[in-house]
Parts: C-alpha cells; structure tokens; sequence
C-alpha cells in the first residue's frame, strides 16, 4: 500500500501544466533524436542538458525532461531501422531484421505501429518493475558499507563495458582514463591540488556535465566534419511510402505473447549490470525466433520479429534506471549521463534517494508512466511527421547540436575556461572513437571515481590499514565475484555474440537485396 501511496504523491508531482509540458516535449524530441542515425539516446540526452539547466529547472521537471527524452529515444531509434535499414543505435539493430522487409513489401506504417506498441508494453511494464523492485534493492543498498560501495563502484567499472564488448581492454583503459580525470583538483582529504598544473580553474576539478556534453554531443559534430559528404549523410536516400499506418487487431492479438515473454527477457537484461538495451533486444528476438519461428519467417517480415526486439530493448532501458535509482550506479551509457544530471543537481542516487529525496523519485517514476502513454498516442499517428525527420541533412542538424552546447554550457557556468574545455572533450572523445574506445567508462570514471575513492579510504581507515576489510563480508565477496565474472565474461563470449548480432542483419541484408 506504501507504493500506491508513494506512486499516488508521484503523480500529483508529475501531473502539473509544466511537468506534462516538458514530458511531452522530451518524448517528442527524444523521438526526433532517436530516429536520426548515429545520434541515440545517449547522445540525444547529453544534447539537452544544457537546455535542462539554461531554462532554469529544478530536480524533478529537469529529470522528468530527460528521461523523457531517454524513452523517446528508444522509441525513434526504430524508424531508420524499418525504412532505411540503418539502425539509430546499436539497441535497435534488431529491429531492422524484419522491420525493412515488412517495409519493403509496402508494410512500413505497420511496422512503425506495432513497433511503437510493442516499445509502450515492454515500457510501461519495466516501468511496474522499477516500482517494485527498486525499493527492495534499496533495503540490501542499506547493508552496504564503505568496503561494499568500493566493491560495487568496481562491478560498475568492471561490467560497463558490456557483455557484448569484444575488446575489455579498451574498456579498461577509458575507465582508467575516467579515474585519471576525477583525480583533479584539490584532494578532499590533504587540501593539496592534484593535476591542476597550477591552472586556478581546475582547483574545483572538471565539471562532468562539460565532460559529457563534449564527449558525447560535441565529438558527434566532429564526427561530421571528418565524415562530410560521405555515406553518413544518408539525407539523399527517401523513405519508403508508409501505407497503412493502423494494424488490424488479429495482427497485434499475435504478436502479444511475444511482448509478453520479451518484456521480462528484456527488463532482466536491463537490471544486470553491464548487459543494457543492446542485448536485451539481441536476446529477446533470439530466443523468440527459437520459440516460435516454426515456418522460418523470422528476417523475411515476420510482425513478432518486430515486436520481439521493441519490447525487449525498451524494458530493458527501464530496468537500466533501477541499479542507478536504488544503488547509485547506472545500468547502461543513457543512465550515466542521468546519474551526472542527478550529481549536477545535488542529489544523490542510491538508497538514500527514496527517504530523501521521495519528491523527485516517485515524481519521476510517475512521469515516466505518462510519458509512456504520450510516446504511444504521439507515435502512431504522428508517423508521417516523424519519418521527413530523416531527410534532415547533416549539415543542418550538426551546427544547431554545436550551438545548444556552447550556448547551454556557457549559460550553466559563464566561464569561457570551461568552454574551450568543452571542446577538448569534444577533440578526445573524436579520437576515441576513432580508436573504437567506449566513451561511457570515461563517464563513469569521471563520476564515480571521487566516491569511490573517499570509501577505499574510509574503508582501510576503519580497518586501521588492513586491506583485507574490502573482501571481509559475504556481501562484498559476492560482489567482487559478479565484477570478475562480469570482466572475463566479455572476452570469452563478447566476440561471438557480437559476431551473431551483425551476421543476422549481415544475413538479412543479403536476402532482401
């Protein structure tokens, strides 16, 4: 009853003219975001912290803003994917399987429809997940000491990566880059500056949302400059015609049990730490095309091939907010960028967050409730709009992303120090990526890394300097066993599972040509 009473306090927070205004206004360029390729639900949040905080908001409309945007995201990373064949992000993928070919065969408003249904099932459903199991893992978050945080920072660390990386040692190296980043500044501890190369600007250490914002939104601009004029300015290629928009109800009566069994599939995925949205959806149509693929439909314009990766990839972004609300560590790269919007608004994630700070949890979780029906109702309908986006050239979009971020930074801080900053980022995540080098480690490290550090210390200062106290409970033994499994994993299955991934879509392609 104390959920329904929490969730009931939620809604009254969530549902004001301006919280259903920015709600509303997230979703729909979210989506926007989410359908151009190469942008995703990463880079399309990180674009629009600086929006978030120039306009001045609090806490709750800032979040509600966001995540927004986040499940809008999710939502448009699969209108490239059916018309184009080119999907949005790596979540989506999966979706292009049977998405193009039902396309093709002048299916593509049936496609975009069942697909938005099956994203709003495995949302709204992951959505029920995060009420009732964030609490519980909250009252474990409440046995943790400082050994058991550093442990669980280093799963965090350790898992991040993903379960489908192919190269962890890459992944080791943004995350020590990240910790390298965090080190600067005054030490908390002496008083004495650290990396700062006497640079007065640097006393206070960097500034993650400038981290962000150029890592992720502005490296996508010079990802552009570098590739102008070539195969990713895909504005020349027209969509197909969409037909039919509505699917007839035998249509989604058949797809049902398959959103079913890939919501749970999916929201499973999105808990574990360093699984997330990519595998979520490869798993959810992977074992939906062994479950029920009797006829070898599945990659011809099979309507369940559709369903399967959309509900999957969508709860399984709800259950990437549950470790970042409940223990303060994110599931997945969209969950980090909300973690250091969390952090920039002085809140702090973890089990606290629901005693502290009820307010902006339950008014979140309400809003992401709301959001999930707004998604549903603007997406169908809204179908024809949302497909010219993709005619949008790059050469348009990328200066107003450059501009949203130099004019939001400046606004949050005012210093024109952070803003060549901003651009440094930009210039290291470009070389990053060029390296193939996640940048969501880079992330983490740089948020996580002073907090983890004040419990290494806090820990060994307990144990008057024995080290042995960060593997003296069960609880920090358990944790320190999921974080190695969840390193080594990746390299002894990361290579095939991503190799299976891009051989279906490879495979896909070949028929369809």
């Amino acid at each position: 009853m104390d959920l329904l009473a929490n969730l009931g306090d939620g809604f009254l927070i969530a549902m004001t003219w301006q919280n259903l205004l920015l709600a509303l206004m997230g979703c729909f360029l979210g989506t926007i975001m989410g359908a151009l390729p190469g942008l995703g639900p990463s880079n399309g949040v990180a674009i629009l912290i600086p929006l978030a905080f120039t306009l001045g908001l609090g806490p709750t409309p800032s979040l509600i803003l966001l995540t927004s945007v986040y499940y809008g995201a999710m939502y448009g990373g699969r209108i490239s994917s059916i018309l184009l064949n080119i999907p949005g992000d790596e979540p989506a993928m999966m979706t292009c399987l049977d998405g193009y070919p039902m396309a093709q065969k002048g299916r593509a408003g049936e496609a975009l429809a069942l697909s938005g249904i099956a994203s709003f099932v495995g949302a709204f459903f992951a959505t029920w997940g995060l009420v009732l199991l964030a609490p519980q893992l909250v009252r474990v978050a409440l046995l943790f000491g400082p050994a058991e945080y550093f442990a669980l920072f280093t799963l965090a660390f350790a898992t991040l990566g993903g379960i489908a990386a192919t190269n962890q040692a890459k992944s080791a190296f943004a995350a020590a880059l990240g910790l390298g980043l965090a080190m600067i500044g005054v030490d908390t501890q002496t008083g004495v500056p650290r990396l700062t190369f006497g640079e007065v600007h640097l006393y206070d250490g960097i500034d993650f949302l400038i981290a962000i914002v150029g890592l992720f939104a502005l490296s996508e601009v010079f990802v552009f400059i570098e590739h102008r004029g070539t195969t990713r300015d895909i504005s020349t290629k027209a969509p197909p015609a969409i037909g039919r928009i509505v699917p007839s109800w035998s249509l989604i009566r058949s797809c049902i049990p398959t959103m079913g069994r890939t919501t749970v599939l999916g929201f499973i995925a999105g808990v574990l730490p360093g699984a997330g949205a990519s595998l979520g959806s490869f798993i959810s149509y992977s074992m939906e095309k062994r479950l029920v693929d009797k006829e070898k439909t599945f990659g011809t314009g099979d309507p369940r091939g559709v369903a399967a990766p959309e509900a999957g990839n969508n709860a399984a972004a709800g259950g990437a907010l549950v470790p970042m609300l409940a223990l303060g560590v994110p599931g997945s790269g969209t969950t980090a960028v909300l973690l250091a919007v969390l952090l920039a608004l002085n809140i702090t994630p973890g089990p606290l967050l629901f005693t502290q700070n009820p307010d902006v949890v339950w008014g979140l979780i309400a809003a992401l409730f709301i959001g999930n029906v707004m998604l549903l109702a603007m997406n169908i309908p809204m179908v024809g709009l949302f497909t010219r986006v993709l005619l949008i050239p790059p050469r348009i979009l990328m200066p107003v992303v450059a501009m949203i971020s130099f004019v939001g930074i400046y606004g949050i801080s005012g210093s024109p120090f952070e803003l060549l900053m901003m651009v440094g980022f930009g210039l290291m995540g470009w070389v990053l990526r060029k390296l193939d080098v996640p940048l969501v480690p880079v992330i983490l490290g740089t948020l996580l890394g002073n907090e983890m550090e004040v419990n290494f210390r806090r820990a060994v200062e307990i144990s008057n300097g024995d080290y042995g106290v960060l593997v003296g409970s069960p609880l920090a033994i358990g944790l320190w066993t999921v974080a190695l499994v969840g390193f080594v994993l990746p390299i002894l299955v990361g290579g095939r599972i991503k190799r299976r991934m891009h051989m279906s879509r490879d495979e896909e392609g070949a028929l369809s040509d």
